[in-house]
């Protein structure tokens, strides 16, 4: 990448874009809703389970206008969702400025491991053992959603859940490899702390994107 294009993307203006497509989110809070997902790449926190770690090397994935990537978003739905590898990893702040003066609603998923950019309707917090999420982000988020892979993720998800804010909305969810050994462990867990709700990525049971 030549040293312009270094700054454009340093800047935000500019983004690693892996891909673009339009579908039903799966998860959490909004599953069900037609959104406009846009995934870009770039993420160093490595978790072993990821089923897109062909987004983690940026130098993969072209640097693509944030003006470009709004463009193409405003013509499919009002719901955009910036999803990635981890998307904090780049300033979000030019896209989400732009898609927020098309009027569209702006939602991202992230681990939380860099600080917040940009403007955001909704924030889903999705925290990793290994690179665990800024101070910030914890009073921002609107859900917490935390990967069941072991019994110790249990732990984990009580951890994280004690420095959220009082309204964000709990969930777990079974990591798919392991979603048959997981699952009876997690509904038995939200029946004794119903606090929690159970997310499933329903895209994959619908054979979506």
């Amino acid at each position: 990448m030549n040293k312009a294009l270094q700054v454009l993307v340093k800047s935000g203006e500019m983004l690693p874009l892996m891909e673009a497509f339009y579908t039903i989110q799966g998860e959490g809070f909004h599953k069900g809703t037609a959104a406009y997902f846009v995934r870009i790449g770039g993420c160093d926190v490595g978790c072993h389970w990821c089923d897109v770690k062909e987004s983690w090397n940026a130098n993969l994935h072209p640097p693509t206008e944030t003006s470009k990537i709004v463009k193409n978003a405003k013509t499919y739905s009002d719901t955009i969702v910036v999803t990635g590898g981890e998307p904090l990893t780049w300033n979000m702040t030019p896209l989400t400025t732009q898609l927020k003066a098309a009027g569209l609603q702006v939602h991202i998923e992230t681990s939380g491991a860099y600080k917040l950019t940009g403007i955001w309707d909704w924030i889903c917090l999705s925290p990793k053992k290994i690179k665990q999420p800024t101070q910030e982000i914890y009073k921002k988020a609107n859900e917490l959603k935390v990967i069941i892979y072991n019994n110790d993720d249990f732990r984990f998800a009580e951890e994280q859940a004690s420095k959220v804010n009082k309204n964000c909305i709990l969930y777990l969810q079974p990591e798919w490899s392991k979603r048959d050994k997981v699952i009876p462990d997690i509904v038995d867990y939200v029946m004794k702390n119903p606090k929690w709700k159970i997310s499933l990525q329903t895209h994959k049971y619908l054979n979506i994107p």
